[in-house]
């Protein structure tokens, strides 16, 4: 009986296997990815949750010397089918026609009779691979939905809150049918999709006894709009950054004050790092803002929807975007075909926020990543002749309005000609204690000012709002066949309204689409500052399809993007100062390309190089660096140690740059790293001081003096520093500021203030390291390691700032 058993079991592996084959055929010549979260998801972390999370960190000490055995050493295989991550166990779904075969890492390779089928069985696969946390997600992602002033869905579920909808935030999320509904039969056949999965869902729910009320539409919607929180929209903090504005026009006078604060904000740069060829005019700063407010100097005061014991500590969706993208055309290939290496950073989590399918049904041929909100669908991953990722490009889809408050009231507010009162939102509650705002036409009301000492409400319009399930329509389409060109590609993407950079490769094309209901404003509105909330000055329709930037094979044969600026005259959203800066953590996968390339050809493995040395890179030690000894060149130390120390950083770029500890002693090998470290505060302030004097701290909270590691480094006064400082060693650049900063424009008073910054980290560095040699000095590994939010996953892993959704290493040697 027993090999009768194994023989029967062997058969349906051989006939599942076969059936895979006969149902897609891949196109694919490499095919790899990791998620370093894991395919698994259940509570205590079972023994195997780590293997991706292993794989992945075992690939960072490396640095640039990759080579072609170590892709599949480090990455799975992301082919049809089982392939080498065999052998595979069969497991049951309660739906005719569809069998799962689970992997060795515990991938599921679907194969279904139907459509139905298909999306059926990502919805049971949705519960059992990831049922905490859906549980624990549902519900606390409506406030992303409603927009609740001061809550973020993603800090909620990882502080493992509870959130409470009332009947008026359901009745608001469950409006989102009746938006599908009306676009289209994309969008009728989207909330078919959701149905079915939900029955899937709902399928393993009671197959496992579970108490929890069934999934409903609105648990789908909700973590759509968590999604578009999260890494799909931009802007929306004009009044903080305007009150900044006032104190630059106090301190310095309206002239100045306004040439300091276009400086800083670098909306639009000329010099920017770009990853496509082109012009994409959009969203400038007009010379007369008669729409736009400056609010009074430290006057916003925030009004949150919760109190700070119920919501903990706020997460903000932006602290960490790291994802990136190499993209490198056949001309440029030693193939002679497209070369892709590239991911999305959403965070280190277990459970994961994403895991990987392999669907195969009529109609559905994908394998990727794929998440809660994905009915069925493919997030990034790829078809059977075409690959996809994306970048966050945080697009300014969202604006604040500045209320004119009437007759001394707080909660009545001018509209068109008439007071208002505010709606009173009770969105539910949250630990227990009630969550609940204001509303104005616009939008929630997330704070109040003073523009010249009279009070205004602030509140918040964004484009994509109750509109987020539509990005689906995108994914449905990567996930059925309908993309087979980069022309078919950006007809998909053009059908989001999350903000988003999406990248396409087949096995002759690269190509890119920036995504986003990007709203055209009047043309007497500043995008950088609060809009005048009267109704005179409201948003006059959204970008066409064709302004959006977008490229297929750039002229240099390379698509490279780590959340920069995608294109030239594509303007950053006011929250986002760093995105258009003259150097960016792009440089280090472009330099680490240009030094890889042979004889003009790059391999997946040296693509694969230059993005694993650019992970544990320190971009000051790339681009400021070299900056800094010209700088400094033939200039007085303050001190002999400071003299060493500067020898000591040009020694660490020459050597590479990296904040690697290969030994695993806990301390970065090179001293170059402590030495940053301690001294980037005081020289980011001494370049900036002579003209931001007691501003300083306030710039640093709209953005941070450096996104330290394990942060993603992508904030970072170093922009500033290479724009600043290359203007004063030349005199001529083609972006220069409108001020000059360091030394107030003086070389010899600027290099002793970056002289006494170092001198005075070497002081300290000397008490804190115990000895006064700079070559002795290192720097905290540990505290850099990388942890898995919430906890539950108590393996740590070497800091590496890479994709972490998954990462895919892919290649095409065919076309459909």
């Amino acid at each position: 009986m027993q090999r009768r058993t194994i023989v029967l079991a062997i058969g349906m592996l051989l006939i599942c296997a076969a059936t895979a084959s006969a149902a897609a055929r891949d196109y694919a010549g490499t095919a790899l990815n990791i998620l370093p979260s894991g395919q698994y998801g259940s509570v205590p972390a079972p023994p195997e949750a780590d293997d991706q999370a292993l794989m992945y960190d075992g690939l960072t000490p490396l640095f640039d010397r990759v080579k072609p055995a170590d892709l599949t050493r480090y990455f799975k295989s992301e082919r049809f089918g089982v392939g080498p991550d065999g052998p595979a166990t069969v497991e049951n779904v309660p739906y005719p026609g569809v069998t799962v075969l689970r992997d060795r890492f515990n991938v599921p390779h679907v194969t279904s009779q139907t459509y139905a089928g298909g999306i059926f069985t990502a919805g049971y696969i949705a519960a059992e691979d990831r049922g905490l946390l859906l549980q624990q997600a549902r519900f606390n992602a409506r406030v992303a939905s409603i927009d609740a002033p001061g809550l973020t869905a993603i800090s909620l579920i990882t502080q493992l809150k509870s959130f409470v909808p009332s009947a008026q935030t359901e009745a608001v999320v469950a409006r989102q049918t009746k938006v599908l509904q009306k676009s289209g039969k994309d969008g009728r056949a989207v909330l078919r999709d959701i149905d079915t999965f939900i029955s899937g869902i709902n399928s393993f729910f009671a197959q496992s006894g579970s108490s929890a009320p069934p999934f409903t539409r609105n648990d789908i919607f909700a973590v759509n709009a968590l999604k578009s929180q999260f890494l799909g929209q931009g802007g929306g903090d004009e009044a903080r950054r305007s009150q900044f504005f006032g104190g630059l026009r106090k301190r310095l006078g309206p002239k100045r004050g306004m040439t300091v604060f276009s400086d800083l904000s670098q909306r639009t740069n000329p010099g920017s790092v770009t990853s496509i060829d082109g012009s994409f005019p959009y969203a400038g700063v007009p010379k007369r803002a008669s729409g736009s407010v400056i609010l009074d100097p430290g006057s916003f005061q925030a009004t949150p929807s919760a109190s700070t014991r119920a919501s903990g500590a706020r997460v903000s969706p932006s602290q960490s975007p790291a994802s990136n993208v190499l993209l490198i055309d056949g001309e440029r290939s030693a193939t002679g075909k497209p070369l892709m290496v590239g991911g999305p950073q959403i965070g280190y989590f277990y459970p994961g926020l994403t895991y990987e399918i392999d669907m195969h049904a009529p109609g559905l041929n994908w394998r990727g990543a794929t998440s809660l909100p994905f009915p069925g669908y493919l997030l990034i991953g790829r078809g059977a002749d075409f690959a996809t990722t994306l970048t966050s490009a945080s697009g300014d889809i969202v604006d604040q309005y500045a209320e004119t408050l009437c007759g001394g009231s707080t909660t009545m507010y001018l509209y068109k000609g008439k007071c208002r009162e505010m709606g009173m939102f009770d969105a539910g509650t949250l630990s227990g204690e009630p969550v609940t705002f204001r509303t104005t036409v616009h939008g929630p009301v997330e704070g109040y000012a003073t523009v010249k000492g009279r009070r205004v409400a602030i509140s918040s319009k964004r484009s994509s709002r109750g509109r987020e399930t539509l990005d689906l329509r995108f994914n449905r389409r990567l996930s059925t066949g309908a993309v087979k060109s980069p022309t078919t590609f950006f007809k998909a993407a053009a059908m989001t309204p999350q903000t988003f950079n999406s990248f396409y490769i087949d096995n002759r094309h690269i190509a890119e689409f920036t995504s986003g209901l990007l709203p055209l404003r009047h043309p007497q509105v500043d995008p950088r500052l609060p809009t005048i909330g009267t109704g005179n000055f409201e948003w006059r329709g959204f970008l066409s399809t064709k302004g959006h930037p977008q490229d297929v094979d750039p002229r240099d044969g390379t698509i490279v993007n780590w959340n920069n600026g995608v294109a030239r005259g594509f303007a950053a959203a006011d929250d986002d100062w760093g995105r258009n800066g003259s150097v960016q953590r792009n440089d280090l996968l472009t330099y680490n390309l240009d030094r890889l390339k042979r004889k003009g050809k790059w391999t997946l493995a040296t693509v694969t190089s230059a993005m694993n040395a650019g992970a544990t890179q320190d971009v000051r030690a790339i681009v400021t660096v070299p900056l800094l000894a010209r700088l400094l060149k033939g200039s007085k130390p303050s001190t002999p140690q400071a003299a060493k120390m500067l020898d000591v950083l040009v020694s660490w770029r020459r050597n590479g740059g990296s904040r690697l500890d290969r030994d695993l002693d806990g301390l970065i090998d090179h001293p170059g790293a402590a030495i940053i470290d301690t001294a980037w505060t005081g020289i980011a302030d001494a370049t900036l001081r002579p003209v931001l004097g007691p501003q300083l701290d306030e710039l640093a909270t709209l953005f941070p003096r450096f996104d330290q590691p394990p942060s993603g480094q992508f904030s970072g006064w170093y922009q500033y520093f290479d724009r600043d400082i290359r203007r004063l060693l030349s005199g001529r650049t083609r972006d220069p500021f409108q001020n000059q900063f360091c030394g107030a424009g003086k070389l010899g008073k600027c290099q002793r203030a970056i002289w006494k910054a170092i001198g005075d980290a070497g002081a300290e560095l000397t008490a804190s390291q115990g000895t006064s040699n700079p070559s002795a000095w290192r720097a905290d590994a540990t505290k850099e390691r990388i942890k898995f939010v919430p906890g539950l996953l108590p393996t740590t892993i070497r800091y590496a700032n890479r994709p972490s959704g998954i990462q895919q290493v892919i290649s095409f040697d065919g076309h459909r």
